[in-house]
């Protein structure tokens, strides 16, 4: 990877690279995006901005640039190539309706993809339109704004713009393109896509470039290609425990939608669970719940067993002893999810010790949950105040509650020191799916983005208690199941 350059004065601070256009051909096609008719700045991201190394000042008065009528300074813009298990099914896919601008690099030296998502049509697109419509793309800029502040690794947007055209769904919608911020967007697909065409050469490209990207520190292993697959195991396993522990639910979990960089991509029909139930679904599309929310660890894994399905040529030389190491690397990825995941549900109950029977007591505390139907958010947040808001008169909880007390005198942290762990892990607050709903009304049929903009201040502190939050923290009150997200396309 090349050094960062200067930042050149005048260019509102971009500093591409194209390493990812340097691979081979066959993973990806140069071409431009194309010009919308009207473009208008409609959420620009000041701080994400700051971070790249940008001129937020600058780059906020210019929505052509976030439209793709004008390209950046320093850009050469191309489609990615990548296929995708959707739903279990395999299918070539490809960047349909997005377009990589290029790396930005930062004054810290760290490498980010510029994407634009909606930007027209590509060979990829497989006779869509290429576009994308302005709810979604601003429910991915709330939701995955959200998810950073929460402290969960995610793909973040940088700037949403209309286009003063029409996108066709089930009706009439306004346009909209997304800058949509990626560490990169190396995929489980792409890898697939390579091990398909059966290029060796491509996919072993691929996995060393994905070694230098994300993992250099395995450069230099003794087997590297399996111990990028283990890295990437290790990732996902605390990604997918992270978003069970906040109770998000991704809703589409095709193997396009798995990034190797361990962040969470794709913000289509994800949406927060309310009451506790791990066979929660959202998506209007995942009639099956494949997808559902107790299910998210073990697709996860179905999802990695394809990366190492298409990593095999790369792990042994025999086919049977390159299957044999890719099954027990595969398989050690439930023990590794749970070690990540109870650590996790250890620190929302403050627990800074590790004893036998803390499974038990976490598991017995979300059956009661379930039974009881109680927020999955505000149960957990009610705990830190000592549950005072519980109900303390539920027998069940009743017993619980004292088997918790008892597990937290065992260990030498004080009071004070248990809340300030559980507040740090439990937050106040996260995207409540009516007010995401009432915040995209607002914005799409009114022009009202100051909805979004009060949600996303709300939004920027979760896990800070304070006066105006309420409002944000009550469930919908909407009966299980009554309420549906949609994918976009």
């Amino acid at each position: 990877m090349s050094a960062p350059a200067p930042i050149a004065p005048g260019s509102s601070g971009w500093n591409f690279d194209h390493s990812y256009a340097r691979l081979p051909a066959m993973l990806h096609e140069h071409l431009e995006p194309t010009p919308v008719k009207e473009p208008r700045m409609v959420v620009f991201n000041h701080a994400l901005a700051q971070s790249l190394g940008l001129d937020a000042a600058a780059l906020e008065n210019q929505p052509a640039i976030f439209a793709g009528n004008q390209l950046p300074d320093g850009s050469s813009p191309l489609a990615q190539a990548y296929a995708g298990h959707q739903y279990g099914h395999f299918t070539g896919l490809g960047d349909g309706r997005a377009i990589l601008l290029g790396e930005q690099l930062t004054p810290t030296g760290e490498r980010y993809d510029v994407q634009l998502k909606g930007s027209g049509p590509t060979p990829f697109s497989r006779r869509g339109d290429g576009r994308a419509a302005l709810g979604p793309m601003l429910r991915e800029y709330i939701i995955s704004e959200a998810m950073f502040a929460l402290g969960i690794p995610t793909t973040r947007s940088l700037a949403v713009v209309t286009t003063g055209e029409k996108v066709f769904r089930q009706e009439s919608l306004p346009g909209a393109v997304l800058t949509r911020i990626a560490a990169s967007h190396i995929r489980v697909g792409t890898f697939e896509w390579a091990a398909a065409h059966g290029d060796r050469v491509a996919l072993q490209a691929l996995a060393d470039y994905t070694l230098r990207r994300h993992y250099p520190e395995l450069a230099s292993a003794e087997a590297p290609h399996l111990a990028l697959l283990e890295a990437v195991m290790e990732r996902q396993a605390r990604l997918i425990a992270q978003w069970q522990c906040v109770g998000f639910i991704h809703g589409v979990m095709n193997t396009d939608n798995v990034a190797l960089s361990g962040e969470t991509i794709d913000y289509g029909p994800c949406a927060f669970m309310d009451a506790f139930d791990p066979a929660t679904v959202f998506s209007s599309i995942d009639r099956q719940g494949r997808y559902a929310y107790g299910n998210q660890p073990q697709i996860a894994q179905w999802n990695l067993a394809r990366l190492a399905e298409a990593l095999l040529p790369l792990l042994h030389a025999d086919e049977k002893q390159a299957v044999q190491i890719a099954n027990t690397a595969i398989e050690s990825f439930k023990t590794t999810f749970e070690r990540h995941w109870l650590s996790g549900m250890q620190a929302k109950l403050g627990l800074f010790t590790e004893e036998a029977d803390d499974r038990a007591l976490v598991e017995s505390l979300l059956v009661w949950m379930q039974e009881q139907k109680a927020d999955f958010t505000n149960a957990f947040r009610s705990l830190s105040n000592d549950g005072k808001t519980m109900l303390y008169d539920d027998p069940a909880f009743t017993t619980w509650h004292a088997q918790w007390q008892a597990r937290l005198k065992r260990q030498p942290q004080s009071a004070d020191e248990v809340q300030q762990r559980m507040r740090a892990h439990s937050p106040a607050v996260i995207p409540r799916n009516h007010k995401v709903e009432e915040a995209l009304s607002a914005a799409v049929e009114r022009g009202d983005l100051s909805v979004m903009q009060r949600l996303l201040e709300v939004l920027a502190k979760p896990y800070d208690a304070s006066e105006v939050q309420p409002d944000y923290s009550a469930p919908s009150g909407l009966a299980p199941g009554a309420y549906q997200t949609f994918c976009g396309t």
